[in-house]
Protein backbone atom coordinates (compact mmCIF):
# COMPACT_ATOMS: atom_id res chain seq x y z
CA UNK A 1 0.00 0.00 0.00
CA UNK A 2 2.76 2.41 0.48
CA UNK A 3 4.15 1.54 -2.47
CA UNK A 4 1.24 2.24 -4.38
CA UNK A 5 0.65 5.42 -2.55
CA UNK A 6 4.23 6.58 -3.09
CA UNK A 7 3.94 5.90 -7.00
CA UNK A 8 0.59 8.06 -7.23
CA UNK A 9 2.27 10.71 -5.36
CA UNK A 10 3.20 12.30 -9.22
CA UNK A 11 3.18 16.23 -8.48
CA UNK A 12 5.96 18.14 -7.10
CA UNK A 13 4.50 20.23 -4.10
CA UNK A 14 2.49 23.45 -4.37
CA UNK A 15 3.81 26.28 -2.47
CA UNK A 16 1.01 25.97 0.15
CA UNK A 17 2.03 22.65 1.01
CA UNK A 18 5.80 23.55 1.56
CA UNK A 19 4.17 26.51 4.23
CA UNK A 20 2.24 24.35 5.63
CA UNK A 21 5.24 21.75 6.38
CA UNK A 22 6.79 24.47 7.72
CA UNK A 23 4.94 26.21 9.96
CA UNK A 24 4.79 22.20 11.25
CA UNK A 25 8.39 22.27 12.11
CA UNK A 26 9.47 20.06 8.67
CA UNK A 27 12.36 21.69 7.00
CA UNK A 28 15.35 20.25 4.82
CA UNK A 29 17.96 19.53 7.34
CA UNK A 30 21.59 18.04 6.74
CA UNK A 31 23.20 16.61 9.66
CA UNK A 32 26.43 16.31 8.35
CA UNK A 33 26.44 19.68 7.11
CA UNK A 34 25.75 20.78 10.85
CA UNK A 35 28.41 18.70 12.04
CA UNK A 36 31.30 19.50 9.36
CA UNK A 37 30.58 23.06 10.14
CA UNK A 38 30.73 23.02 13.48
CA UNK A 39 34.43 20.75 13.21
CA UNK A 40 35.96 23.40 10.99
CA UNK A 41 34.96 26.74 12.94
CA UNK A 42 36.03 24.66 16.60
CA UNK A 43 39.26 23.38 15.00
CA UNK A 44 39.84 27.32 13.40
CA UNK A 45 39.02 28.32 16.65
CA UNK A 46 41.27 26.50 18.61
CA UNK A 47 44.55 26.78 15.66
CA UNK A 48 43.59 30.92 16.42
CA UNK A 49 43.36 31.12 19.61
CA UNK A 50 45.41 28.53 21.20
CA UNK A 51 48.27 30.78 21.95
CA UNK A 52 46.01 33.16 24.66
CA UNK A 53 44.52 29.89 25.46
CA UNK A 54 47.67 28.20 26.18
CA UNK A 55 49.14 31.59 28.20
CA UNK A 56 46.49 31.72 30.48
CA UNK A 57 46.17 27.95 31.03
CA UNK A 58 49.83 28.40 31.90
CA UNK A 59 49.49 30.99 34.15
CA UNK A 60 47.15 29.86 36.47
CA UNK A 61 49.12 26.24 36.55
CA UNK A 62 52.05 27.94 37.60
CA UNK A 63 49.73 30.12 40.18
CA UNK A 64 47.92 26.97 41.37
CA UNK A 65 51.10 25.16 41.67
CA UNK A 66 52.73 27.55 44.05
CA UNK A 67 51.01 28.52 47.27
CA UNK A 68 52.08 29.03 50.99
CA UNK A 69 52.35 25.11 53.05
CA UNK A 70 49.39 26.92 55.29
CA UNK A 71 47.21 27.26 52.48
CA UNK A 72 47.23 23.81 51.74
CA UNK A 73 45.42 23.31 54.87
CA UNK A 74 42.88 25.46 53.67
CA UNK A 75 39.95 25.06 51.15
CA UNK A 76 38.21 28.29 51.41
CA UNK A 77 41.37 30.04 50.67
CA UNK A 78 42.72 27.22 47.69
CA UNK A 79 38.63 27.12 46.26
CA UNK A 80 38.96 31.45 45.79
CA UNK A 81 42.19 31.25 44.56
CA UNK A 82 41.12 28.47 41.91
CA UNK A 83 37.89 30.62 41.07
CA UNK A 84 39.90 33.92 40.79
CA UNK A 85 42.52 31.88 37.98
CA UNK A 86 39.58 29.76 36.06
CA UNK A 87 37.91 33.34 35.23
CA UNK A 88 40.78 34.16 32.99
CA UNK A 89 41.00 30.69 31.20
CA UNK A 90 36.84 31.54 31.06
CA UNK A 91 38.06 35.07 29.48
CA UNK A 92 40.27 33.12 27.03
CA UNK A 93 37.71 30.92 25.85
CA UNK A 94 34.81 33.43 25.16
CA UNK A 95 35.79 34.12 21.55
CA UNK A 96 36.16 30.27 21.00
CA UNK A 97 32.49 30.00 22.17
CA UNK A 98 30.68 32.65 20.42
CA UNK A 99 32.11 31.50 16.93
CA UNK A 100 31.05 27.48 18.12
CA UNK A 101 27.68 29.66 19.00
CA UNK A 102 27.40 31.28 15.31
CA UNK A 103 28.14 28.39 13.60
CA UNK A 104 25.13 26.49 15.46
CA UNK A 105 23.00 29.24 14.10
CA UNK A 106 24.74 29.42 10.77
CA UNK A 107 24.09 25.32 10.31
CA UNK A 108 20.36 25.41 10.15
CA UNK A 109 20.58 28.77 7.85
CA UNK A 110 22.40 27.53 5.31
CA UNK A 111 19.65 24.62 4.39
CA UNK A 112 16.32 25.26 5.16
CA UNK A 113 16.20 28.75 7.05
CA UNK A 114 16.45 29.27 10.83
CA UNK A 115 12.90 28.15 12.45
CA UNK A 116 11.33 27.99 15.74
CA UNK A 117 8.45 25.69 16.07
CA UNK A 118 6.40 25.99 19.43
CA UNK A 119 4.91 22.20 18.32
CA UNK A 120 7.92 20.42 17.57
CA UNK A 121 8.81 20.86 21.35
CA UNK A 122 5.61 19.00 22.43
CA UNK A 123 5.75 15.45 23.82
CA UNK A 124 3.91 13.22 20.86
CA UNK A 125 2.75 9.74 22.53
CA UNK A 126 2.96 8.51 18.98
CA UNK A 127 6.59 7.83 18.85
CA UNK A 128 6.29 5.70 21.93
CA UNK A 129 4.49 2.99 19.98
CA UNK A 130 7.12 0.32 19.28
CA UNK A 131 4.81 -0.92 16.27
CA UNK A 132 5.36 2.44 14.61
CA UNK A 133 9.12 2.27 16.11
CA UNK A 134 10.07 -0.78 14.32
CA UNK A 135 8.33 -0.03 11.03
CA UNK A 136 10.71 3.36 11.22
CA UNK A 137 13.50 1.23 11.85
CA UNK A 138 13.09 -1.07 8.66
CA UNK A 139 12.23 1.74 6.36
CA UNK A 140 13.38 3.18 3.29
CA UNK A 141 15.01 6.07 5.07
CA UNK A 142 16.98 4.12 8.16
CA UNK A 143 18.53 2.51 5.48
CA UNK A 144 20.02 5.09 3.59
CA UNK A 145 21.05 6.77 6.84
CA UNK A 146 22.68 3.18 8.15
CA UNK A 147 24.42 3.38 4.39
CA UNK A 148 25.28 7.30 5.29
CA UNK A 149 26.90 6.12 8.74
CA UNK A 150 28.78 3.08 7.27
CA UNK A 151 30.20 5.33 4.74
CA UNK A 152 31.24 7.96 6.91
CA UNK A 153 32.87 5.66 9.11
CA UNK A 154 34.90 3.73 6.35
CA UNK A 155 36.04 7.05 4.61
CA UNK A 156 36.83 9.11 7.93
CA UNK A 157 38.68 5.73 9.07
CA UNK A 158 40.21 5.47 5.31
CA UNK A 159 41.44 9.12 5.43
CA UNK A 160 42.48 8.73 8.54
CA UNK A 161 44.75 5.97 8.56
CA UNK A 162 46.29 7.36 5.47
CA UNK A 163 46.88 10.59 7.34
CA UNK A 164 49.15 8.95 10.23
CA UNK A 165 50.56 6.65 7.95
CA UNK A 166 52.16 9.53 6.06
CA UNK A 167 52.90 11.29 9.22
CA UNK A 168 54.48 7.66 10.82
CA UNK A 169 58.07 8.81 10.51
CA UNK A 170 57.26 12.53 11.93
CA UNK A 171 55.07 11.01 14.82
CA UNK A 172 58.14 8.52 16.18
CA UNK A 173 60.74 11.51 15.65
CA UNK A 174 58.78 13.64 18.17
CA UNK A 175 60.70 11.56 21.06
CA UNK A 176 64.27 12.80 19.60
CA UNK A 177 63.24 16.26 19.92
CA UNK A 178 63.66 18.94 22.53
CA UNK A 179 60.00 19.26 24.61
CA UNK A 180 59.70 23.06 22.99
CA UNK A 181 59.99 21.62 19.83
CA UNK A 182 58.00 18.65 20.00
CA UNK A 183 55.03 20.38 21.61
CA UNK A 184 55.05 22.61 18.55
CA UNK A 185 55.59 19.89 15.99
CA UNK A 186 52.76 17.98 17.65
CA UNK A 187 50.35 20.86 17.33
CA UNK A 188 51.06 21.06 13.91
CA UNK A 189 50.44 17.05 13.28
CA UNK A 190 47.31 17.16 15.27
CA UNK A 191 46.25 19.71 13.01
CA UNK A 192 47.40 18.37 9.59
CA UNK A 193 45.48 15.00 10.70
CA UNK A 194 42.21 17.00 11.53
CA UNK A 195 42.21 18.63 8.26
CA UNK A 196 42.54 15.52 6.60
CA UNK A 197 39.90 14.09 8.20
CA UNK A 198 37.72 16.85 8.20
CA UNK A 199 37.67 17.07 4.29
CA UNK A 200 36.36 13.95 4.07
CA UNK A 201 33.32 14.94 6.07
CA UNK A 202 33.37 17.75 3.60
CA UNK A 203 33.05 15.03 0.70
CA UNK A 204 30.01 13.87 2.80
CA UNK A 205 28.47 16.76 3.60
CA UNK A 206 28.25 18.02 -0.43
CA UNK A 207 27.23 14.67 -1.04
CA UNK A 208 24.38 15.14 1.71
CA UNK A 209 23.07 18.43 1.10
CA UNK A 210 21.60 17.54 -2.28
CA UNK A 211 20.33 14.13 -1.26
CA UNK A 212 18.33 15.70 1.45
CA UNK A 213 16.64 18.54 -0.78
CA UNK A 214 15.87 15.97 -3.51
CA UNK A 215 14.31 13.59 0.01
CA UNK A 216 12.59 16.43 1.03
CA UNK A 217 10.36 17.16 -2.23
CA UNK A 218 9.65 13.68 -2.73
CA UNK A 219 8.33 13.32 1.19
CA UNK A 220 6.05 16.53 0.07
CA UNK A 221 5.05 15.19 -3.75
CA UNK A 222 1.00 15.28 -4.12
CA UNK A 223 -1.08 13.39 -5.44
CA UNK A 224 -3.16 14.69 -8.61
CA UNK A 225 -5.89 14.84 -6.21
CA UNK A 226 -4.93 16.77 -3.41
CA UNK A 227 -3.56 19.23 -6.04
CA UNK A 228 -7.11 19.50 -7.03
CA UNK A 229 -8.55 19.76 -4.11
CA UNK A 230 -5.89 22.29 -2.71
CA UNK A 231 -6.61 24.27 -5.90
CA UNK A 232 -10.32 24.35 -5.47
CA UNK A 233 -9.48 25.28 -1.24
CA UNK A 234 -7.30 28.29 -2.48
CA UNK A 235 -9.15 29.53 -5.41
CA UNK A 236 -13.15 28.64 -4.01
CA UNK A 237 -15.56 26.18 -5.31
CA UNK A 238 -16.57 27.59 -8.62
CA UNK A 239 -20.34 27.45 -7.79
CA UNK A 240 -19.84 29.36 -4.27
CA UNK A 241 -17.86 31.47 -6.50
CA UNK A 242 -20.81 31.76 -9.05
CA UNK A 243 -23.14 32.41 -6.43
CA UNK A 244 -20.92 35.22 -4.89
CA UNK A 245 -20.43 36.90 -8.50
CA UNK A 246 -24.24 36.71 -8.60
CA UNK A 247 -24.72 38.20 -5.25
CA UNK A 248 -22.13 40.84 -6.29
CA UNK A 249 -24.07 41.87 -9.75
CA UNK A 250 -27.73 41.78 -7.81
CA UNK A 251 -25.88 44.18 -4.95
CA UNK A 252 -24.50 46.45 -8.19
CA UNK A 253 -27.79 45.91 -9.92
CA UNK A 254 -29.85 47.68 -6.50
CA UNK A 255 -27.22 50.46 -6.21
CA UNK A 256 -27.56 50.90 -9.73
CA UNK A 257 -31.21 51.09 -9.97
CA UNK A 258 -30.83 53.38 -6.96
CA UNK A 259 -29.48 56.59 -8.86
CA UNK A 260 -32.30 56.24 -11.56
CA UNK A 261 -34.63 58.31 -9.38
CA UNK A 262 -31.50 61.15 -9.39
CA UNK A 263 -30.90 61.31 -13.23
CA UNK A 264 -31.96 64.18 -15.08
CA UNK A 265 -32.82 61.70 -18.17
CA UNK A 266 -33.62 58.13 -19.33
CA UNK A 267 -32.54 57.58 -23.05
CA UNK A 268 -34.63 54.81 -24.40
CA UNK A 269 -34.37 52.74 -27.48
CA UNK A 270 -37.13 52.61 -26.90
CA UNK A 271 -37.64 48.91 -25.53
CA UNK A 272 -34.27 46.83 -25.91
CA UNK A 273 -31.35 49.73 -24.52
CA UNK A 274 -32.49 52.52 -21.30
CA UNK A 275 -29.54 55.13 -20.19
CA UNK A 276 -29.93 57.03 -17.29
CA UNK A 277 -27.92 60.34 -17.16
CA UNK A 278 -26.99 63.14 -14.84
CA UNK A 279 -25.24 66.32 -15.24
CA UNK A 280 -24.16 68.73 -11.78
CA UNK A 281 -22.88 72.04 -13.77
CA UNK A 282 -19.99 72.75 -11.98
CA UNK A 283 -19.12 69.21 -10.49
CA UNK A 284 -19.17 67.22 -13.82
CA UNK A 285 -16.80 68.21 -16.63
CA UNK A 286 -19.36 66.26 -19.11
CA UNK A 287 -22.88 64.33 -18.27
CA UNK A 288 -22.24 60.65 -16.80
CA UNK A 289 -24.06 57.64 -16.95
CA UNK A 290 -25.62 56.69 -13.51
CA UNK A 291 -27.31 53.31 -14.61
CA UNK A 292 -27.99 51.44 -18.00
CA UNK A 293 -29.37 48.34 -19.12
CA UNK A 294 -30.92 45.83 -22.09
CA UNK A 295 -34.40 44.13 -22.10
CA UNK A 296 -35.50 43.31 -18.32
CA UNK A 297 -33.34 45.72 -16.69
CA UNK A 298 -33.82 48.73 -19.36
CA UNK A 299 -37.51 47.88 -18.51
CA UNK A 300 -37.06 48.22 -14.99
CA UNK A 301 -34.95 51.55 -15.71
CA UNK A 302 -38.15 52.65 -17.32
CA UNK A 303 -40.76 51.57 -15.18
CA UNK A 304 -38.40 53.67 -11.91
CA UNK A 305 -37.93 57.08 -13.89
CA UNK A 306 -41.77 57.23 -14.63
CA UNK A 307 -42.25 56.45 -11.29
CA UNK A 308 -39.85 59.35 -10.20
CA UNK A 309 -40.86 61.52 -12.96
CA UNK A 310 -37.67 61.54 -14.62
CA UNK A 311 -38.66 62.79 -18.30
CA UNK A 312 -37.92 59.64 -20.64
CA UNK A 313 -36.30 59.79 -24.51
CA UNK A 314 -36.55 58.00 -27.04
CA UNK A 315 -33.66 58.19 -29.36
CA UNK A 316 -32.16 54.70 -30.67
CA UNK A 317 -29.29 55.84 -31.62
CA UNK A 318 -27.63 57.72 -29.05
CA UNK A 319 -29.20 55.32 -26.47
CA UNK A 320 -27.46 52.88 -28.22
CA UNK A 321 -24.20 54.20 -28.44
CA UNK A 322 -24.15 55.10 -25.08
CA UNK A 323 -24.71 51.64 -24.12
CA UNK A 324 -22.22 50.01 -26.01
CA UNK A 325 -19.13 52.76 -25.93
CA UNK A 326 -19.82 53.96 -21.73
CA UNK A 327 -19.95 52.09 -18.29
CA UNK A 328 -21.35 52.90 -15.23
CA UNK A 329 -20.37 56.10 -13.33
CA UNK A 330 -18.34 56.95 -17.19
CA UNK A 331 -18.42 60.04 -18.40
CA UNK A 332 -20.29 60.30 -22.09
CA UNK A 333 -18.12 59.74 -24.74
CA UNK A 334 -16.76 63.88 -26.44
CA UNK A 335 -18.22 62.38 -29.93
CA UNK A 336 -21.17 62.68 -28.22
CA UNK A 337 -21.40 66.00 -26.43
CA UNK A 338 -23.44 67.54 -29.07
CA UNK A 339 -26.35 65.32 -29.08
CA UNK A 340 -26.32 64.57 -25.23
CA UNK A 341 -26.27 68.72 -25.28
CA UNK A 342 -29.36 68.83 -27.06
CA UNK A 343 -30.97 66.28 -25.21
CA UNK A 344 -30.38 68.05 -21.83
CA UNK A 345 -31.69 71.49 -23.32
CA UNK A 346 -35.13 69.77 -23.97
CA UNK A 347 -34.68 68.28 -20.19
CA UNK A 348 -34.13 71.98 -18.68
CA UNK A 349 -36.63 73.60 -20.78
CA UNK A 350 -39.39 70.52 -19.59
CA UNK A 351 -38.65 71.56 -16.31
CA UNK A 352 -39.28 75.43 -17.11
CA UNK A 353 -42.22 74.21 -19.32
CA UNK A 354 -43.94 72.07 -15.83
CA UNK A 355 -43.43 74.95 -13.50
CA UNK A 356 -44.15 78.15 -15.05
CA UNK A 357 -46.29 77.11 -18.15
CA UNK A 358 -45.83 78.44 -21.75
CA UNK A 359 -45.53 76.88 -24.91
CA UNK A 360 -43.94 73.18 -24.25
CA UNK A 361 -41.21 72.15 -25.91
CA UNK A 362 -40.15 70.26 -28.92
CA UNK A 363 -38.64 66.61 -28.21
CA UNK A 364 -35.23 66.75 -30.42
CA UNK A 365 -34.93 64.32 -33.71
CA UNK A 366 -32.18 63.23 -35.63
CA UNK A 367 -29.65 63.70 -33.11
CA UNK A 368 -25.90 64.09 -33.98
CA UNK A 369 -24.87 60.60 -33.22
CA UNK A 370 -21.45 59.62 -35.13
CA UNK A 371 -22.78 56.14 -37.45
CA UNK A 372 -18.76 54.70 -36.16
CA UNK A 373 -20.21 54.58 -32.77
CA UNK A 374 -24.10 53.20 -33.50
CA UNK A 375 -23.87 49.76 -33.45
CA UNK A 376 -26.87 49.72 -35.74
CA UNK A 377 -24.93 51.47 -38.12
CA UNK A 378 -21.17 51.04 -37.73
CA UNK A 379 -19.31 49.05 -40.28
CA UNK A 380 -18.41 46.30 -39.52
CA UNK A 381 -14.57 44.59 -39.10
CA UNK A 382 -13.64 41.95 -41.50
CA UNK A 383 -13.30 38.74 -40.64
CA UNK A 384 -10.30 37.07 -40.30
CA UNK A 385 -9.31 34.12 -43.09
CA UNK A 386 -10.83 31.02 -42.65
CA UNK A 387 -8.64 28.07 -41.27
CA UNK A 388 -8.71 25.52 -44.42
CA UNK A 389 -7.09 23.16 -43.12
CA UNK A 390 -10.01 22.64 -40.34
CA UNK A 391 -12.24 20.33 -41.31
Amino acid sequence: MAEDSDMERTEPATGKRIERAREQGDVPRSRELATTLMLLVGGSCVWLFSGSVVTSLDRVLVATMSFERAAAFDPVVMFDMLAAHLLDVAIALIPIAFMMVLATIAAPLMLGGWLFNVESLAPKFSKLNPISGLSNMFSVNSLVELGKAVLKTLLVGIVAWMAIRSQLDAVLGLGVESLKTAGAHSAQLLWFSFITMVSALILIAVLDVPYQIWNYGRKLRMTREEVKQEHKESEGDPHIKGKIRAMQRAMARRRMMAEVPTADVVVTNPTHYAVALKYAEGKMGAPKVVAKGADDIAAKIRELAREHKVPLLEAPPLARALHTHTEIGDEIPEALYTAVAEVLAYVFQLRTYGQFGGNRPVEPTDLAVPRELDPATAPKKPRGPKNRNRR
